[in-house]
């Protein structure tokens, strides 16, 4: 019997022999100049209507994928998407029956895909499948290309969407949802601006650690975790430092997957909760606020994993520490060289929310309950108070 990757390890049985679930697409296709191959996956497979999930720039750079047929592009998913984006898709999708739905940017472009798989025609809503496993099918087959390297989302099984109402995050996670192809190729990412690359590189970052040092880490995990820790630690600032370096983008790409190979067994834990309130209360985007937290919550954790905390840094190719003071100012430092905007002050954040920030991360349970040392309330409020 497998263990859900919902449910907490118990605590009798010891994480090296906890049984584990491995879920991942069926093809994964890296490397550079790959792009095509999802036409030609289209082609092999008959599709004749294929809808294409985009932010603008991606929609105008559609060509690339060589779809064949009918192609429909929805070019206007937004950061941190909430329903009202959502709804817009879906009603696309509704339209254009696509056989195939291809999400073709970061993270929210894919989420978005995920869920226009899913939904368009199922007689369920957003409400109907959110948590895990309520969606009854697949509608559509689904390819994901991510344009990015941070999120992983091409790898997984999990969407999320911002409901405005509460500015909180829906999750829903389904193996419906897990592409039938993935093609992750880092040329894609040449263009990305040097400030976004350094976010969205800490925010792969955050999943390789956040699985490494979580309550739920497991042997089968950790090897991608600390190989995507590695290589962020060896490619970042390369490609920070020159956008241009084939090698190191392709590097980042890959520990972006490696990093999406992290969160279906084990997910992320207090960083993710942490940094949520700041993109849905205050549109930072989703790497940029795990930027920042990061550093607080790795030194917040020490106590419980010093071992594994240690060997984070080392993996960075920084001091192995585990005093929480050390471990704060090394990883600070580190984020700061890369230009990672470290304040929330900086950020637009105002003080006065930062009560308001920490009670609803504290309420995020489906992840704090996965962080190696309890999270209180006042915690969170502390580092938010301390990030300022």
């Amino acid at each position: 019997m497998t263990e859900s990757i919902h449910a907490p390890p118990s605590a009798a049985t010891p994480s090296a022999f906890a049984p584990i679930e491995l879920v991942r697409p069926p093809r994964v296709l890296f490397g550079g100049g790959l792009v095509a191959s999802v036409g030609a996956w289209a082609r092999e497979n008959g599709i004749a209507r294929t809808l294409v999930v985009a932010d603008a720039f991606n929609a105008a750079r559609v060509g690339l994928l060589d779809l064949p047929g009918a192609v429909t592009v929805f070019d206007r998913v937004r950061p941190e998407p909430d329903t009202a984006n959502l709804d817009d898709l879906l009603a696309v999708a509704e339209a254009a029956e696509p056989q195939l739905v291809v999400g073709f940017g970061g993270g929210s472009a894919m989420d978005l895909a995920k869920l226009a798989a899913v939904l368009p025609g199922s007689g369920q809503t957003l409400a109907d499948v959110a948590g895990a496993e309520r969606v009854r099918s697949k509608r559509a087959a689904l390819a994901q290309v991510p344009t990015t390297a941070g999120t992983g989302s091409e790898a997984g099984t999990r969407a999320l969407v911002t409901d405005p109402a509460t500015a909180s995050k829906i999750a829903v996670q389904s193996l419906h949802m897990l592409a039938d192809l993935a093609v992750v190729d880092p040329d894609l990412t040449m263009s990305v601006p040097r400030a976004v690359t350094a976010a969205t590189g800490v925010d792969a970052l955050a999943h390789c650690v956040e699985a490494y040092t979580n309550r739920k880490a497991h042997p089968a995990i950790d090897l991608y975790a600390l190989a995507g820790i590695r290589l962020i630690g060896r490619w970042l600032p390369r490609a920070v430092a020159d956008g241009s370096d084939r090698e190191a983008r392709a590097g980042l790409a890959l520990a972006s997957l490696y990093g999406g190979f992290c969160l279906g067994p084990v997910n992320t834990a207090a960083g993710h909760a942490v940094a949520y309130p700041l993109g849905t209360r205050h549109h930072v985007p989703h790497g940029a606020a795990n930027a920042l937290i990061f550093p607080h919550v790795l030194a917040f954790n020490a106590p419980a994993v010093p071992e594994k905390t240690a060997g984070v840094l080392a993996a960075l190719g920084l001091k192995p520490v585990s005093d929480p003071a050390a471990v704060l100012q090394a990883a600070h430092g580190w984020c700061l060289a890369l230009g990672c905007t470290m304040s929330l002050s900086d950020l637009g954040v105002p003080e006065d929310d930062l009560p308001r920030m920490a009670e609803e991360a504290h309420a995020i349970r489906r992840l704090l309950d996965n962080n190696p040392r309890p999270v209180g309330r006042d915690d969170i409020l502390a580092m938010y108070r301390a990030a300022y």
